[in-house]
């Protein structure tokens, strides 16, 4: 999944802070989880993981993967390897009116159509198997943990077929060559940590008086709104139909889906409300100098909070970091803020 701000690069960085900082840690809340990839770590160091995102699509990869500890049985499908059955299924094999595939008639170029995000055949299987696991899942063939299972190996899949530069804020003008491979589903990648990982989809607020060891955050650095660059992934997770508009397609937008950490105006708000209101012992936060609040900015209010003179700041580029605040750093660096809560 490419992801903006996606952290599998730094992963080992994160892990060297929490390491020398609070090595004891078992719990942890990862509040804008995003592709996953720093719950998938959670989850793996052995930590009860919390995972929000506010987008579907996100959750839904989050609750195929963090949210179980097994594989699902899949027992009243009668299916034994439903992956491969959903991979090779065909619009002729089920009772799918082709009108009602989204977005086949949407996103690729059909009928009265220019969108050139999948080619047609993929397209159409994408609503194919969309289609065919909400059709399990309301006839009660299959349960909840086997459909987001089922779900997020659609979503995962979907991106390795895009006709896009690495969002879907906009789709090529050529056909990029990964664009005629066919659609692959993969089986997501389960393991058990032996605890009751939790993946919620809520508005963050909602999650502040959660008590977890650690608190981890990555937020928004800069205006780009999430959802505009992922409106497709958003659709297909939902399939609920939207209105659309422009020539990409996109979602009519909500006004409370716009992150307040997008506004020059309300991000220094935005920090301030989230460490001040977190009932979490440790606080991370993911940014880089290149955000809307300024590192100053941030570290004062970080420090306004922080217990025991326990703030320090990370600094670091390709997987590397330096813990000290620089004057003028050269170039764009990845950072993270770490605190104990006064």
């Amino acid at each position: 999944m490419r992801y903006i701000g996606g952290k599998s690069l730094v992963i080992s960085s994160i892990n060297e802070v929490i390491q020398q900082k609070c090595p004891d840690i078992t719990s942890a809340l990862d509040i804008f989880a995003g592709s996953g990839v720093v719950s998938d770590f959670f989850k793996k160091s052995g930590f009860r993981t919390i995972s929000n995102d506010f987008l579907y699509f996100s959750y839904v990869i989050q609750r195929s993967t963090i949210g179980l500890n097994k594989k699902p049985s899949f027992r009243q499908l009668g299916i034994a390897d439903p992956i491969t059955f959903l991979n090779n299924l065909n619009i002729a094999d089920t009772d799918i009116d082709i009108n009602n595939c989204f977005i086949y008639n949407n996103y690729s170029p059909v009928n009265d159509c220019q969108r050139m995000y999948f080619q047609p055949d993929n397209a159409l299987k994408i609503d194919v198997i969309r289609l065919q696991i909400e059709i399990w899942y309301k006839s009660k063939r299959i349960t909840e943990n086997e459909y987001y299972y089922l779900l997020g190996s659609l979503i995962s899949a979907v991106p390795y077929v895009a006709n896009i530069a690495g969002v879907f804020e906009a789709y090529l003008k050529f056909w990029d060559k990964r664009t005629y491979n066919p659609l692959v589903l993969q089986e997501p990648t389960v393991f058990s940590n032996r605890k009751r990982n939790i993946c919620t989809n809520m508005d963050y607020h909602k999650l502040l008086n959660r008590r977890c060891d650690l608190l981890y955050a990555d937020p928004p650095y800069n205006s780009r709104e999430y959802l505009p660059n992922y409106h497709i992934l958003e659709t297909i997770a939902r399939y609920d139909y939207p209105t659309i508009a422009g020539v990409t397609g996109i979602r009519a937008s909500c006004p409370e889906e716009k992150s307040l950490f997008c506004k020059k105006k309300s991000v220094e708000t935005a920090f301030e409300d989230l460490i001040r209101d977190t009932r979490c012992h440790h606080v991370l936060i993911s940014y880089n100098t290149e955000g809307l609040l300024s590192t100053d900015r941030l570290a004062e209010i970080c420090q306004d909070y922080a217990a025991h003179d326990s703030f320090e700041l990370f600094q670091f580029g390709y997987r590397r970091y330096k813990s000290k605040i620089p004057n003028n750093a050269a170039g764009l660096q990845e950072q993270l803020f770490y605190f104990e809560k006064g």
